[in-house]
């Protein structure tokens, strides 16, 4: 599968788990959220830097309230999850 086929299909993996109820979303938002960094890694070799950026910036803007909950519990917080 080419590495084009992979970022389409994470991107609806992403859609698909969404649109699922909140108590749902954990394991599967987890494993995307782990997929993430490696894919975009790879864009980047394989393509150009620019292009990783790009799908970095998509990628924070997508999941911006579980990072700011990460990074709060790296902090010692102990913050409410977003609902």
């Amino acid at each position: 599968m080419t590495l084009a086929w992979l970022s389409i299909l994470w991107v609806f993996g992403s859609v698909a788990v969404a649109m699922l109820p909140l108590r749902h979303q954990y394991l599967p938002g987890l494993v995307l959220l782990l997929a993430a960094p490696v894919l975009i890694a790879a864009i980047g070799v394989v393509h150009s830097w620019l292009l990783a950026l790009a799908a970095g910036a998509a990628f924070v803007s997508m999941f911006r309230n579980p990072l700011r909950y990460v990074a709060a519990r790296l902090r010692g917080e102990t913050p409410e999850p977003v609902q």
